[in-house]
């Protein structure tokens, strides 16, 4: 069965259920981003919002469209229900009473169908992103505090937690860089590619692997430090926001005076 169909299958099994008003696709099917391998994310609008009754006729008119696997009913977000079908086809909904629906905006949803036209009081376009100062800080003081944890990681030998901190630093790094190419449509985790730029990609592929050894964990840990802070810094200034400077410093002089490690870059270069 393919995406239409199966959209077509379930809006067919929800239109005469009392208490629903409109759905919606959001996701990559609601901004006109999808492809092969996007899942259907849809917002269900209901006088009465997720009530056990609306999760029960979302969860027929799935199964219509193939044997469910997995079936998540609201335990993350009490709005949120997560399916996949014996097929993989991974469906989303979030349940909405007609109230909330004033906080999405037309270029991010598609009509399936909407007899009372809520879709046209929203507001037509998403504003840009602004980015929270607040936020970067504290990203970038996780990354330094992360950095600062690896002389405890060799004192312990704890090399395996080591691999893990290069992922929480990875992860950091891979933020980072998003933010520089400023996207307009995030997507989900598996939209990285679009994300980046080929320098950044070809920079995060140069970066080391983490690997369970001493020597690994402390390349690992040097090599992404040189790739953040660096553009951290550049950032903090155009967001106008105070580098933890002190924070740094004192992490940097631990590093040396436990790991004889020196910091991978030049300060005022990097601003």
């Amino acid at each position: 069965m393919s995406d239409k169909s199966k959209i077509n299958t379930i809006a067919a099994a929800l239109q005469d259920v009392p208490e629903v008003q409109a759905l919606f696709l959001s996701g990559s099917h609601g901004n006109g981003m999808a492809d092969a391998y996007s899942d259907l994310d849809f917002v269900l609008v209901c006088e009465n919002g997720a009530t056990d009754a609306i999760a029960a006729a979302w969860r027929e008119a799935v199964s219509q469209t193939g044997t469910i696997v997995l079936w998540w009913d609201r335990t993350n977000i009490p709005v949120l229900i997560n399916a996949i079908t014996e097929d993989w086809m991974r469906i989303d909904l979030i349940i909405l009473k007609p109230e909330q629906l004033a906080s999405h905006y037309q270029n991010t949803l598609k009509v399936v169908f909407d007899p009372e036209r809520l879709y046209d009081q929203l507001t037509p376009q998403a504003p840009s992103r602004v980015r929270d100062p607040d936020k970067f800080l504290r990203q970038a003081e996780d990354f330094i505090r992360i950095l600062g944890l690896l002389p405890l990681a060799e004192g312990r030998k704890e090399y395996i937690n080591g691999v893990l901190g290069v992922y929480h630093l990875r992860q950091l790094l891979v933020d980072l860089l998003v933010e520089e190419t400023n996207a307009p449509h995030r997507g989900g985790i598996l939209h990285l590619n679009r994300l980046l730029t080929d320098a950044q990609q070809e920079l995060l592929i140069s970066l080391p692997p983490p690997l369970p050894t001493r020597e690994g964990m402390i390349a690992a840990h040097l090599a992404y430090a040189g790739a953040f802070l660096p553009r951290a810094r550049r950032q903090a200034a155009e967001l106008g926001v105070v580098w933890p400077d002190r924070f740094e410093e004192a992490t940097w002089k631990r590093l040396k005076q436990t790991l004889s490690l020196e910091r991978p870059y030049d300060p005022q270069v990097a601003v």
